[in-house]
């Protein structure tokens, strides 16, 4: 089985994640134009659900798995492996069985009585199929990552979403004739046939790579993997415990908006428009760099489990370093354009710049935003995942006092929103800092935060340059990219000027290392 380096196995998921979220948008864009605003409204109802399903059913494992994995990898030790895969089905097995059938007994009342809407009821149970399928998944994608092979893992996502696109354009025209409630059924049943031409994908890679045999001597295995089982909790339960915080926290916070709003004195028509510029033109470009921090941190568990069963302490301080280095690469330059431009962006985007002072505000926090998930997975491959949930917790539970405090004040109102949502982030991230350099002593060198600051004041002063020229263009698109593309080009000469990429990571990329 082919292993990649790091940055090999980022630059892969980076490339897939990419690649997925632009067919993400083509299958939203499928969706509404064939099923309309009542359609997509059944549609994105039953979707929490699914979502919340699918954290319940992998039980945090995918992180787990790849954690063990890496570490008997490093000593060699296949009969741990396999205890590993063969406690993982065994969990997972159970786990899809039961919220299966809960699925399907609570479809009735999740529809009816939670989303009020009996109509979605047939999505519900179009979907209650896909927890086997997530959870074989979930054990396969954490096998290939311990071996640190993300190929498999980035090509089925691919494959996973153009199935589905395909599908979901099928089912809904074949579908939407019988009513608008099937043919939400139809798009979600399409989710289930993505998933599962996924999961034959990796089963294939599985096979055809194989180097441990599940089904020799299974019970004999199993029965001597009661350790193997308390390793694998120790990681997945608190894995599991920081999503749930965020998907109740996620729950919570439009409830706590709401009502803080209303204390401060502003209308529901006009807090439900506030509240929705913030999480829906705000947000999303705040967290777009995420998908490059999220791949790094996928390809930084095995890799620092494997430093740490090899006792190797210089390695897994040095790619911590690295992963930090690269994700502040990454999200310093969305931080300076979304800061200097936030009112043509908007504008281009929307049709209006009205949310440009909530960028403008937290555009500056949300750079410690992008190396909170390399911070966490640290913590969870060094077999601190419970630190990780409590301050996960710590966060979201500040947050909300924030909120309630800020918002509450016709001073502040929504701004006070924007407050919380900031501090939330700042605080978790410093609190996994912390409990990184409890555990091992790490922290950022001062050499870093220097070559941190001077990259953003130097990109700053060329941004804020180059806002004056548009500033006195007339405004166009295409000048607009133009000046980007330009800012983008100087940030890269000042990444090598200040050795944010060194050489002998570009050596490590196959394309680079074919023209040296």
């Amino acid at each position: 089985m082919a292993k990649q380096t790091f940055l090999q196995g980022a630059l892969i998921l980076i490339l897939a994640g990419m690649i997925t979220r632009f067919l993400g948008f083509i299958n939203r864009l499928v969706v509404a134009r064939l099923m309309g605003e009542e359609g997509v409204g059944l549609y994105m109802m039953a979707l929490p659900t699914l979502i919340l399903v699918m954290t319940l059913t992998q039980l945090g494992l995918p992180v787990a798995i790849a954690k063990r994995v890496a570490e008997a990898e490093a000593k060699n030790d296949q009969a741990k492996i396999k205890k590993i895969l063969i406690v993982s089905l065994i969990i997972t097995g159970i786990s899809s069985v039961i919220f299966t059938i809960a699925m399907i007994f609570a479809a009735p009342f999740i529809a009816t009585t939670l989303l009020t809407d009996e109509r979605t009821l047939y999505p519900l149970l179009a979907i209650s199929p896909i927890v086997p399928i997530i959870a074989i998944s979930s054990v396969l994608r954490g096998y290939f990552q311990g071996k640190q092979n993300m190929k498999p893992q980035s090509y089925a996502q691919v494959i996973e979403q153009i199935v589905r696109i395909t599908c979901v354009a099928i089912f809904i025209k074949v579908l939407l004739p019988y009513g608008v409630e099937f043919a939400a059924a139809g798009a979600m049943f399409s989710v289930i046939l993505g998933e599962f031409a996924s999961l034959l994908y990796m089963i294939h890679r599985f096979k055809r790579k194989k180097t441990v045999k599940i089904r020799t001597h299974f019970f004999a295995y199993l029965k001597k993997s009661k350790h193997t089982l308390k390793e694998l909790f120790s990681i997945a339960l608190p894995s599991t415990g920081s999503r749930l915080i965020s998907s109740i926290s996620n729950f919570l916070e439009p409830i706590l908006v709401a009502q803080s709003l209303a204390i401060a004195g502003i209308s529901t028509s006009m807090a439900t428009k506030q509240y929705g510029e913030l999480t829906g033109y705000v947000l999303p470009l705040l967290f777009l760099p995420t998908f490059i921090t999220q791949s790094l941190s996928i390809a930084l568990v095995p890799s620092i489990s494997e430093a740490a069963a090899n006792t190797d302490r210089k390695l897994i301080h040095y790619r911590i370093h690295q992963s930090i280095r690269i994700s502040f690469a990454s999200g310093a330059i969305a931080t300076i354009v979304l800061s200097l431009f936030s009112v043509p962006i908007l504008t281009y985007m929307y049709g209006n710049g009205n949310a440009s002072h909530f960028l403008i505000l937290m555009a500056p926090f949300f750079i410690l935003l992008y190396i909170q998930a390399p911070l966490q997975a640290a913590l969870q491959a060094l077999d601190l995942a419970r630190p990780a949930m409590w301050n996960s917790l710590i966060g979201a539970a500040c947050k909300f006092i924030v909120l309630v405090f800020l918002a509450s004040n016709p001073n502040f109102g929504i701004m006070g929103v924007a407050i919380a949502m900031s501090v939330g982030v700042v605080l978790v991230t410093l609190l996994h800092l912390a409990a990184l350099q409890k555990a091992i002593g790490f922290s950022i060198p001062f050499k870093d935060i220097s070559k941190m600051i001077a990259l953003i004041l130097l990109t700053w002063g060329a941004g804020t340059l180059l806002k004056n020229i548009y500033e006195q263009l007339e405004p166009h698109i295409v000048i607009f990219l133009f000046l980007l593309i330009i800012l983008t080009c100087i940030y890269i000469v000042f990444l090598f000027i200040l050795k944010f990429i060194t050489k002998e990571e570009l050596k490590q990329i196959p394309v680079i290392q074919k023209l040296i």
